[in-house]
């Protein structure tokens, strides 16, 4: 291979390595030196009764505006408020009863030095994220988290590498805590997240994906085989239901037909009941759809009959169903 710029293809992969060496550095001195103070910024937030508003600028602003999306997707309300524009109005959205978390790696960036007073004259509390302990912005804080490293990855010391990756992980760390703490459950990640698959799969019913009404294929008990065929072919589900006062007594399926017919059986002179499958396995229209597939997958079935509390038919879906509301 030819060079890369100045790089020979093998130096370019040691340099990569060395990046990746020095930010997995970073967060290893990050978690030796956690101390009481994250605990005590995991109080102040738990104890919030506003939101938390996450502020940062530069590179940090990027940390920061993830940390506030990432909060806010795992039960702790949080919005991000670019430090300039909060010196020019925007600081009207933050209240006595916030939470300021601020991101700054020297810890005296003036955006954010400008709005602190603020800030603390109100009432609100402030966390602050620096590489600088002795910093203003750490002074200042109600709980400071030390996100120092001992170099960047950048070989000029200059660009935010170990210092914004430092950053990131310890504001994982702090969702994921407030998440624990918080009790937060999939289903309460599923309602953040509808449009998806996760949202998908644990807000969805039966009720939701099922086919009702004249969509569900069904025929009497008392009908001959032929008669299930055709209900099979003019609903398209591969199944039948067989029906005895409006209650599932059987199900025929297109595997059902075939190994009838390998044997030689004479479909119009078969009652459909001599070739049901009897006690079909049925389900809830409350069920998750999720829980459905699972049921399927478990008893190797590919269509199921949904009823009611009293047992009667009220729906069928199959995989294609379930597929199609992606849910599968």
């Amino acid at each position: 291979m030819d060079s890369i710029g100045k790089l020979s293809p093998q130096e370019a992969i040691n340099l990569a390595k060395r990046v990746l060496d020095i930010e997995a550095r970073a967060v290893e001195e990050l978690a030796l030196r956690l101390d009481e103070s994250f605990a005590t910024a995991l109080q102040i937030i738990l104890g919030c009764r506003g939101r938390i508003v996450v502020s940062g600028i530069g590179k940090s602003g990027h940390i920061a505006s993830k940390l506030a999306s990432t909060l806010a997707s795992t039960g702790t309300p949080a919005f991000f408020v670019h430090p300039a524009e909060a010196s020019h109005g925007d600081l009207g959205m933050i209240t006595r009863d916030d939470v300021l978390i601020a991101l700054s790696n020297s810890g005296e960036s003036g955006e954010l030095l400008v709005i602190v007073p603020i800030i603390k004259r109100e009432g609100a509390k402030l966390i602050a994220m620096t590489g600088n302990a002795a910093s203003s912005l750490a002074r200042e804080a109600d709980a400071h988290l030390n996100t120092s490293v001992s170099e960047e990855a950048c070989p000029l010391g200059l660009a935010p590498t170990a210092s914004t990756t430092a950053a990131l992980a310890l504001g994982d760390a702090l969702a994921v805590a407030l998440l624990e703490a918080r009790g937060f459950s999939e289903k309460d990640f599923a309602r953040s997240h509808p449009g998806g698959r996760l949202g998908r799969q644990l807000l969805t019913h039966v009720s939701d994906v099922m086919r009702s009404g004249d969509a569900i294929p069904q025929v009497p008990e008392k009908v001959m085989l032929n008669d299930a065929i055709l209900e099979m072919s003019r609903k398209g589900m591969g199944m039948t239901a067989i029906v005895r006062d409006d209650q599932p007594v059987g199900i025929f399926t297109d595997g059902d037909l075939r190994r009838l017919l390998e044997r030689g059986s004479d479909i119009r002179s078969t009652p459909v009941i001599d070739a049901m499958t009897k006690a079909p396995h049925t389900v809830s229209p409350t069920r998750l759809a999720v829980e459905v597939v699972k049921t399927m997958e478990d008893y190797r079935i590919n269509q199921i009959l949904v009823v009611d509390a009293h047992g009667k038919l009220v729906g069928a879906l199959n995989t294609h169903d379930l597929m199609q509301a992606k849910v599968i």
